[in-house]
C-alpha cells in the first residue's frame, strides 16, 4: 500500500493535517471521544502484558503513521497489573470485559471499534504491529476479507515458539481445519489479522475461548470469505506465557469436530456401515480368500459395525437439525433425509425392515420347536435377520426423535 503524504486525502480514508503527526502517529490515533470515526482499529486483548503493552502501542502509532489513516487503539483488559494505565497513558482505549475468556475479550472489543478495519493481535510484543500496513493492503484493495499473517510461511525468532507448537500443534490443527473447512491456509492459528468490518458481521463470531481463532476461520470459509495470508516474523514474547497447550489445543480440536458433524459423525458412520455390509455379505455368501473363509464370527462382526455405523451417522443428521453447525453436513444421504423424508416415510420403512427380520425371526422359533429344541443348521442369517430387527426399530424411533427435532427449531 501506497504510504500518502501529510494533506493528501484517500477517498474515505480521513485528511492528514498535521507533518508531526505523521513522524509520530500521535495526531491519527484517535481517543473514545473523538468525533471523528477512526479508518481501522486495532484491538488487543491483555491479561498482565505491562511489560509488552507500550511497545505494541508505539509500532501502531508507527503504521498509522507509516499509513496515513486515523486509527483507534482498543484494549480488552482483565489485568491486575499496571497494563491498563500504561495502556491510557499511551493513546489507547481501554475496555473491561464483563465476562471471561481470550475470545470473549475480543468480541466484547469488537462492539467497541468504530473503524471501518480491524486489526487484531496479541499485546504481547510477538507480533510487529508496524506490518499493519501490508496486511491492510489487500483488504483495503478489495482483494479479500481477511488478511492473516503466516509465522510459518515467514520467520520465527529463536525461542518464541515451543518446538511442539511448530512442527505438530499448528501444522496439525491447520490441516484440520483446511481440510474441514476449506480455509486454504498455512497458519491458521496466527492471531495477527486484518479484516473488515462487514466481515466480522457476517462471520456471527459466538465462542468465548481460546477456540475463538479457530472458529473466525471456519466461518469465514464456511461463508466463502476471501482469505489472503502475508508471511510475518514471529518475535519471542515480553511476560509470561498463558497458553496451556494440550488443554488449548483440545480445545481447538473439539470446536472444530462438534461443528462439523459429516466428518465427525456422517463420514465415520457410513465408513463402519459399509464395513459391516461388506463383512455380513462374504460370510453370507460363504466367500474364502485362498485359504481364510468367512463364517459366523465374521457374520457377527458385519453386524455389529453395520448397527454402529448406522446410530453414528444418524447421530450427524439428529446434530445438524438440533445444532446449527458452522460446516452441516453435505453428504446425499443426510441432504435426502434433511431435505424431504416425513417422519410417516422414515417410520414406515422403518416398519418395514422391522416386520421382515421379525417373519425370519418367527420362522427361526418354528423350526427350533420343530426339531425339539435342538441346534439349527446355521445362523448367519439369523444374525442378519436380527440385526434388521434392529435397524428397523432404530429407524422407527429415531424418525420420531428427528420430527421432535425439527418442530423445536
Amino acid at each position: 500500500m501506497a504510504t500518502r503524504q501529510q494533506g493528501e486525502t484517500s477517498p474515505d480514508m480521513g485528511t492528514v493535517e498535521s507533518k508531526g503527526s505523521v513522524k509520530q502517529g500521535g495526531e491519527l490515533l484517535l481517543d473514545a471521544d473523538s468525533e471523528q470515526d477512526p479508518v481501522i482499529s486495532v484491538v488487543m486483548p491483555t491479561m498482565n502484558e505491562e511489560e509488552g503493552i507500550v511497545e505494541c502501542i508505539d509500532r501502531v502509532k508507527t503504521a498509522l503513521a507509516e499509513s496515513g489513516l486515523t486509527g483507534e487503539i482498543i484494549v480488552s483488559d482483565d489485568s491486575t497489573d499496571r497494563t491498563p494505565e500504561l495502556a491510557r497513558e499511551n493513546g489507547a482505549i481501554v475496555v473491561e470485559p464483563d465476562g471471561k475468556g481470550y475470545g470473549y475479550a475480543y468480541r466484547f472489543a469488537f462492539e467497541h471499534a468504530r473503524g471501518q478495519y480491524i486489526a487484531m493481535g496479541d499485546a504481547d510484543t510477538t507480533y510487529d504491529f508496524e506490518q499493519i500496513p501490508r496486511l491492510l493492503e489487500p483488504v483495503e484493495a478489495g482483494e479479500a476479507d481477511m488478511v492473516m499473517g503466516s509465522r510459518l510461511e515467514g520467520e520465527i525468532r529463536d525461542g518464541a515458539m515451543p518446538t511442539l507448537h511448530q512442527y505438530i500443534g499448528n501444522p496439525l490443527l491447520t490441516k484440520f481445519l483446511n481440510v474441514f473447512y476449506g480455509a486454504g491456509v498455512s497458519d491458521a492459528h496466527s492471531g495477527f489479522r486484518v479484516f473488515t468490518r462487514d466481515a466480522y458481521e457476517r462471520m456471527d463470531l459466538s465462542s468465548d475461548g481460546m477456540e475463538f481463532a479457530s472458529e473466525m476461520i471456519m466461518e469465514a470459509g464456511a461463508r466463502d470469505l476471501e482469505i489472503q495470508e502475508k508471511p510475518i516474523i514471529y518475535h519471542e514474547r515480553e511476560g509470561e506465557e498463558k497458553l496451556e497447550s494440550f488443554k488449548d489445543g483440545w480445545r481447538h480440536v473439539r470446536f472444530m469436530l462438534v461443528n462439523a458433524p459429516g466428518y465427525l459423525f456422517s463420514v465415520p458412520g457410513l465408513v463402519m456401515g459399509l464395513i459391516g455390509l461388506v463383512l455380513m455379505g462374504m460370510a453370507g455368501l460363504g466367500v474364502s480368500i485362498g485359504e481364510a473363509t468367512f463364517g459366523i464370527r465374521t457374520m457377527i462382526a458385519g453386524s455389529l459395525f453395520t448397527m454402529v455405523g448406522y446410530q453414528v451417522g444418524s447421530l450427524g443428521i439428529f446434530s445438524s437439525i438440533a445444532s446449527d453447525p458452522i460446516r452441516k453436513p453435505n453428504d446425499p444421504i443426510t441432504r435426502r433425509i434433511r431435505s424431504g423424508v416425513s417422519l410417516e416415510r422414515s417410520a414406515s420403512v422403518g416398519t418395514a425392515m422391522f416386520v421382515i427380520g421379525g417373519l425370519w425371526a418367527a420362522y427361526t422359533v418354528v423350526q427350533w420347536v420343530s426339531v425339539g429344541y435342538g441346534t439349527l443348521p446355521s445362523l448367519a442369517l439369523d444374525v442378519a435377520a436380527f440385526t434388521l430387527i434392529v435397524l428397523g426399530l432404530q429407524t422407527v424411533f429415531g424418525s420420531f426423535f428427528l420430527s421432535t427435532l425439527a418442530h423445536q427449531n
